[in-house]
């Protein structure tokens, strides 16, 4: 009788040989041992032992895919069909989502329903929508006031809003000293002057804020405290309480991003330690699908009409039956049911890349879909960036995310969450590869 190892071996041998190429799916697991003679649960194990290699990975809905082989050029043809594979961009899809939010719009469709969620609305939306927002965005027990919550057309316009309500033009925003690109880009566009705050290893650093708030006021602060982008980190609590302590005292307000924030219970946020002086935002197209375009802003009362002003001036008014949709599918359970799954589909990339990666300096929060890395010498962010690019693969420099900084970071930032699991495992297997086959004459600064 043959047991499982010898099997794994076998199907080993055919990927070293090209004859099972990356990319390639494995047969389901009864069909397998029916190919082989073997009894279901033996396939199982056969299954498990070729993940604990190396050899494939399992992508939930979709089956067993090769991987590339260790040992073998990254670069050959086993590489994915598609084309390019984008490590830049980062939104999640599960398999599950799309029947998921395909029944929560039954309703929708009715005549009657569907002619009252077509029509315009403004940043307030409805009640109902309000609603569903709070209790979307609770988080380690606390719950937002459904009073002071207002809507966006998207996560990046809520942004904006927040932006231009509490740092008018010449004035200074604070920021962690690596942030959203995006962020700088606003700011740059509102004519606010960006100022870098220190991070350590458990975030952005209060002190900081005292000392550049000193040099020259801050009329706001900009933080991402839960899954920070790019480096994913989370706040603790002593350091949220904390910086909640310097904001009252100093009297600044902040934005909270909030955006990745659904990957994990907690700590509660930093809005719910200092209420009336944050500025928390949020938007569906992380939590939910890349195409639903929604931002949430819970903004304190002395500053919620401004925020409102600025969305109404900038034309950035939601769609109602984006509202209306969005309070059906957390009403359904769809949102928690998506969450879920895209928490699960984190840790499971995160392991692919650990697997990859795990000879070199990187970080990543396995409840997150980022991974940090810097680089091994004798090789610099931007020519590993061009290098990865010929190999079809794109990736986000640090250079991207950094503010005021004199040296910018050796590193490059991935995100894990849009290619295939098994496109992923091939563009990380080919990465490392490129890492550590750098050119001699290739020379760090």
């Amino acid at each position: 009788m043959k047991n499982y190892q010898s099997v794994a071996d076998a199907v080993a041998e055919e990927i070293r040989a090209g004859r099972l190429k990356a990319g390639d799916r494995l047969p389901p697991q009864r069909d397998f041992a029916r190919q082989h003679g073997i009894a279901a649960s033996t396939a199982t194990r056969v299954y498990q032992e070729l993940a604990r290699r190396g050899l494939t990975v399992g992508e939930v809905g979709r089956g067993t895919f090769v991987c590339a082989a260790p040992g073998t050029p990254s670069t050959s043809p086993a590489g994915p069909s598609e084309g390019r594979v984008d490590l830049e961009l980062n939104y999640p899809v599960v398999p599950e989502q799309t029947e998921l939010l395909a029944a929560g719009l039954g309703r929708l469709l009715r005549p009657d329903v569907l002619e009252a969620a077509l029509r315009p609305t403004g940043p307030v939306g409805t009640p109902a929508a309000r609603d569903a927002a709070a209790d979307l965005l609770t988080r380690g027990g606390w719950r937002p006031d459904p009073a002071r919550v207002l809507f966006a057309g998207s996560g990046r316009q809520a942004i904006s809003a927040a932006v231009a309500a509490l740092a008018p033009p010449g004035t200074r925003l604070g920021v962690e000293e690596l942030t959203y690109p995006v962020l700088k880009a606003i700011a740059a566009r509102l004519g606010v002057t960006l100022v870098p705050l220190a991070m350590d290893e458990a975030g952005l650093v209060p002190e900081a804020v005292e000392e550049a708030h000193r040099a020259g006021p801050l009329h706001a602060v900009y933080v991402q405290p839960a899954l920070h982008n790019p480096l994913s980190l989370t706040m603790p609590e002593e350091r949220l309480d904390r910086l909640a302590h310097v904001l009252t005292e100093l009297g600044i307000h902040a934005i909270e991003d909030g955006v990745w924030s659904f990957l994990c219970d907690g700590p509660p946020s930093l809005a719910a330690r200092a209420s009336e002086r944050t500025v928390l935002v949020d938007s569906l197209s992380k939590r939910l699908s890349p195409g639903l375009s929604l931002g949430i802003v819970v903004a304190p009362e002395a500053v919620a009409n401004g925020v409102s002003v600025s969305l109404r001036s900038g034309g950035w008014s939601p769609m109602r039956f984006a509202l209306e949709a969005m309070s059906q599918w957390q009403a359904d359970g769809s949102v928690p049911a998506i969450v879920r799954a895209k928490r699960q589909q984190a840790g499971q990339r995160q392991e692919i890349a650990q697997r990859h990666l795990g000879d070199f300096v990187t970080q990543g929060d396995p409840r997150s879909y980022y991974r940090w890395w810097e680089l091994p010498h004798p090789w610099r962010a931007d020519t590993f960036v061009a290098a990865a690019a010929r190999h079809g693969i794109g990736v986000t420099p640090a250079a991207a995310f950094s503010v005021g900084r004199h040296r910018v970071p050796n590193a490059i930032r991935l995100g894990l969450a849009s290619p295939a699991s098994s496109t992923l495992s091939w563009a990380l297997a080919t990465l490392a590869d490129l890492a550590r086959s750098a050119p001699d004459d290739l020379a760090t600064d």
